[in-house]
């Protein structure tokens, strides 16, 4: 095999919906300053059981049931999150406990908004080295859990979820070469830190880099996959801010594209954002098998990475 493939996906949200108005009863804000501001309508917030690694397990069991494969066929778990409570068992070994996994390796990536991304490369990679056949790859966040519920500026943002897809060996590749980095003087931008963690960022600093220096770099990646960016059929950039979405996806070129903006629906769910837009565009039959897609991870770190893969 000289490649690797998307066979399926799959997501997870709790069924709590926290609306606007609803946020304008515990803090300073309204539907109307949030929705101009980052234009999100509504988040979904966990319960207390509801954990990152049962989330996780949710959009996993969707996407391994959509995949047509075992759980058996599973040889490596990799989950992509910020979130998690416990450092050991990690939550990857913990999602193959919950599916009953025979003896995959198992490994949490902890790279914020692009985290799925950096797994998703990480999976291609091992299959094409022949250290894996079968891939599970996760994003997941429980991020309600780690904000500060009295400051607007960050509280309207955020919500919780899971996306999940199965990675399999392919003669012909159907995910193209990632292109990651990151900023190393800008990873005071966004933080989780303290005990207990709460999340910050400096958002006019992390919306003057996206809108600026992300399309060239969008670009390159299509550059490096052989595809032109009129030749996309959708983008999914982590869904952080639609302010920082819609312009991006615009100087990137990508004119005949769809443009995933769950954002508005389910808040930024970090390294959840991007599987989870992805798996509902694909449940609802909105891009085509085999399409070209741009997927585009940025924030903490400031870390980016992105790739293009063909539509499963």
């Amino acid at each position: 095999m000289s490649g690797s493939r998307v066979l399926a996906m799959g997501h997870y949200q709790p069924a709590r919906v926290l609306t606007n108005d609803e946020l304008a009863g515990m803090v300073d804000t309204s539907d109307e300053w949030i929705r101009s501001r980052v234009g999100i309508r509504t988040r979904r917030v966990a319960e207390p059981d509801e954990t990152v690694d049962s989330m996780a397990a949710e959009a996993a069991v969707k996407a391994l049931a959509n995949s047509g494969l075992s759980p058996d066929d599973i040889d490596l778990v990799l989950v992509a999150t910020c979130t998690a409570v416990d450092r050991s068992p990690n939550t990857a070994a913990r999602v193959a406990a919950r599916l009953g996994l025979g003896s995959p390796a198992v490994m949490d990536i902890n790279v914020v908004c692009a985290g799925f991304t950096h797994a998703l490369a990480t999976a291609d990679h091992a299959i094409r080295a022949g250290a894996a056949r079968n891939a599970l790859v996760v994003g997941v966040e429980k991020f309600t859990d780690v904000v500060d519920w009295t400051d607007r500026s960050t509280c309207v943002l955020v919500g919780d979820g899971a996306g999940a897809a199965v990675v399999t060996a392919s003669p012909e590749p159907g995910i193209g070469p990632v292109v990651w980095g990151s900023v190393p003087e800008m990873g005071h931008a966004v933080r989780i830190e303290g005990t207990p963690s709460r999340f910050a960022q400096e958002g006019q600093s992390v919306y003057r880099w996206a809108t600026t220096q992300l399309p060239p770099i969008a670009r390159s990646v299509c550059e490096r996959a052989g595809v032109t960016p009129e030749e996309l059929a959708a983008v999914v950039l982590h869904q952080a801010n639609l302010r920082i979405i819609e312009p991006v996806a615009r100087r990137i070129g990508a004119v005949n594209a769809v443009i995933a903006t769950d954002v508005t629906e389910s808040g930024n769910t970090s390294a959840a954002s991007i599987p989870l837009a992805l798996s509902k565009l694909v449940e609802r039959g909105t891009v085509a098998p085999g399409a070209p897609v741009l997927l585009f991870g940025f924030g903490g770190n400031l870390s980016y990475g992105g790739q293009v893969i063909r539509c499963p």
